[in-house]
């Protein structure tokens, strides 16, 4: 198949009132072109609103009727994204006439990992049929729910682009991709075929949530607090005795499945400072249960913009540490970027989760598409 222009987008777990917007051009399993990126604020009242829904979304639990809101979400969030689409697809000289897919990936408002005897659960809203209407273009969407119906963890997603990152960055199998989101997660590939990934534990949702709590803003801006304050280092002991850290993968968080509560009883310097490093020493965790130790991180997401989170990076978790950036990544587009990849894949039947990624019994095909 010939490359085609395909959008992305991703409104992360973090909500930081952003969508991320971007367009490559792609089989699928290579990228020809990079195109554009941009992130496209929400309307304050779409981002409190799914603030309310995500709260609403914990104490519903996948137990009952989902919640009212759910559907009030689904219809904003979609008609903001589309806009986004249509104006970023615009603004670099296109039509929607020339793009080939949209991977609309949605807001996921609570993933449950599953347990032995007990199949997990994901639900992210996003309604593809709608959005095909307001663009008219293809709209692959509801990436998670197969892999998840299948067994599998239904996360993380981005591996398949990582590797195909990676593959024309580092053939060594000596540079792991690790995204700081509102949950981490890292992709290993061994320059060969074998691609690893799964979620290392929190990044900036506890921080941020923290933060906000005391106050001080919607985040650590520039890593001040956390440059600032004093890491609890016996408190930090505890934390790293959580069992996630060294549950074998495939494994997957939900947002909520580490909470700022973590800082709880500290000053906004040292709550930082601690919530810092167990991100970071979480990572250093997951880097030991590779099957080969990555010398270097290729970071991406808003993470790698805390200078005190990645200094942390380097020094707690023992690893070289470099943006996304210098490897001619965009940083703040890789997520984006990879569902517009991913979109490509569910457009020609390809995999785009497997057993040594989320669990799944076999490489999964995904996503439902609309038009």
């Amino acid at each position: 198949m010939e490359p085609i222009w395909a959008v992305g987008l991703m409104t992360g777990t973090v909500l930081d009132g952003n969508i991320d917007v971007a367009l490559i051009k792609t089989d699928g399993e290579r990228i020809a072109d990079f195109g554009t990126y941009t992130l496209a604020p929400y309307p304050a009242e779409i981002r409190a609103l799914l603030e309310e829904t995500l709260r609403q979304a914990r104490v519903w639990n996948f137990d009952g009727p989902e919640p009212a809101i759910f559907g009030e979400a689904e219809e904003a969030l979609t008609r903001a994204q589309s806009a986004a689409v249509k104006a970023l697809v615009e603004s670099y000289g296109l039509t929607m006439a020339d793009i080939g897919v949209v991977g609309f990936h949605g807001q996921t408002v609570l993933h449950r990992a599953p347990e032995p005897g007990r199949r997990g659960d994901t639900r992210q809203l996003g309604d593809g049929e709608l959005m095909h209407t307001i663009l008219g273009a293809k709209v692959a969407y509801d990436f998670r729910s197969a892999d998840v119906r299948a067994g599998g963890q239904g996360a993380p997603l981005a591996a398949a682009y990582h590797a195909a990152l990676l593959r024309e960055a580092d053939v060594s199998g000596d540079t792991a991709v690790l995204n700081l989101g509102g949950v981490g997660n890292i992709t290993w590939w061994d320059g060969k075929g074998n691609i690893i990934a799964f979620d290392t534990g929190p990044a900036n949702a506890p921080l941020n949530d923290f933060i906000k709590a005391n106050g001080l803003g919607e985040m650590d801006r520039d890593g001040r607090l956390g440059a600032a304050g004093t890491v609890d280092e016996a408190r930090l002991a505890k934390l790293l005795q959580h069992p996630y850290l060294t549950k074998p993968y495939p494994k997957s968080l939900d947002r909520f499945d580490f909470t700022s509560a973590m800082a709880d009883g500290l000053s906004a310097e040292d709550g930082a400072a601690t919530l810092t490093a167990f991100t970071v020493s979480a990572v250093g965790k997951a880097l030991d249960l590779l099957p080969r130790r990555p010398k270097r991180l290729a970071v991406s997401g808003g993470g790698r913009r805390n200078p005190t989170m990645m200094a942390m990076l380097s020094r707690r978790a023992g690893v070289e540490v470099v943006q996304a950036e210098t490897l001619g990544w965009k940083g703040d587009a890789v997520e984006a970027e990879c569902f517009a990849f991913l979109a490509v894949r569910v457009l020609r039947g390809l995999p785009i989760s497997f057993p040594s990624t989320t669990g799944a019994p076999r490489p999964m095909q995904g996503g439902r598409l609309a038009g």
